[in-house]
């Protein structure tokens, strides 16, 4: 499983509670869109999805409220490969409807993984598939949520959970 998560804005926790908490420790690849804010957190993101100890990958973007030592190790756009599924993996403040298309496009994604918003969707567009996995920390209008990514017999599905593991959306990946 491919876990996607978003706008931690902490400053020293990762803020993971519930389904989220357990779906980084149980994925195979961990992704971020930004917004960690502080490096201590992006440290401790990767000790529970078990990067710094031959676990999990964890693949992560720089928002626009990450310190600038941090943003400075952290790429603006990301390509990630799982399982047959290509996504691109961005914060979003400087990408327009238009421009995540393009960017999929670009990077023939099947999916583009934004943030910023704190606001979960997925939304089916002409070039891709558009999720924001929302924020597990910091929601704004809405419940703590985050997407996986997981194959099943009719191929990848992406799901938004909930703090309590309920369903928020799903969405088949066409690949």
């Amino acid at each position: 499983m491919l876990v996607c998560l978003g706008d931690t804005h902490g400053q020293t926790d990762h803020r993971l509670a519930g389904r989220a908490h357990q779906a980084v420790r149980e994925a195979d690849h961990v992704v971020h869109t930004g917004d960690f804010t502080t490096a201590a957190v992006y440290e401790v993101f990767a000790e529970q999805s078990g990067a710094d100890h031959g676990g999990a990958p964890l693949s992560a973007v720089h928002g626009n409220s990450d310190e600038p030592t941090l943003a400075e190790r952290l790429p603006s756009t990301l390509v990630v490969d799982h399982e047959g599924v290509r996504l691109v993996v961005v914060h979003g403040h400087e990408h327009t409807a238009t421009g995540l298309g393009l960017l999929a496009r670009q990077e023939d994604a099947d999916v583009v993984v934004v943030g910023h918003t704190h606001r979960p969707m997925i939304e089916r567009t002409d070039h891709c598939l558009v999720v924001n996995p929302g924020s597990h920390a910091d929601p704004r209008g809405t419940a703590p949520t985050h997407a996986e990514v997981t194959q099943g017999e009719h191929g990848a599905m992406i799901e938004l959970r909930a703090r309590d593991g309920s369903l928020v959306a799903e969405e088949t990946i066409q690949t």
